[in-house]
């Protein structure tokens, strides 16, 4: 059965695309910890992160990486922090936060209200700005 990920990178869920390429898919995280919260997902459904091959890893890290700085170059957050925690769905994933403060909680399950225009608003920003 499809993870919730895979349905989101196959079109059959509506999401805020960020970035796409042959092995990843990024979105903004509907329960987002900060504005501009992302998730980052390999379009091959494996669920735990170290599951997947060093080649991989090193690839979605590489991935994660360009749609981070795209957060930077939108947002200019302080940073941008990551989470790869891995529970609440069964597809590797990483979490990429802009980090707006030096005392901002970076923790999963403190979520901000941000209103569906606003996200859209984010995911047009960041995703113009991500250079893949």
């Amino acid at each position: 059965m499809a993870t919730i990920f895979t349905k989101i990178i196959n079109g059959d869920i509506p999401s805020h695309k960020i970035a796409e390429d042959e092995h990843h898919f990024s979105f903004l995280d509907i329960s987002p910890i900060a504005e501009g919260h992302t998730l980052v997902v390999p379009k091959k459904e494996t669920d735990y992160f170290f599951d997947l091959s060093q080649q991989e890893i090193d690839r979605m890290m590489a991935f994660a990486k360009k749609v981070a700085t795209g957060i930077d170059q939108a947002l200019e957050p302080l940073r941008t922090g990551i989470i790869v925690q891995g529970l609440e769905v069964p597809h590797a994933h990483i979490h990429l936060i802009p980090l707006y403060t030096k005392t901002q909680p970076m923790a999963l399950g403190y979520n901000v209200e941000v209103s569906d225009e606003r996200m859209q608003e984010l995911a047009t920003k960041i995703s113009q700005t991500v250079q893949l």
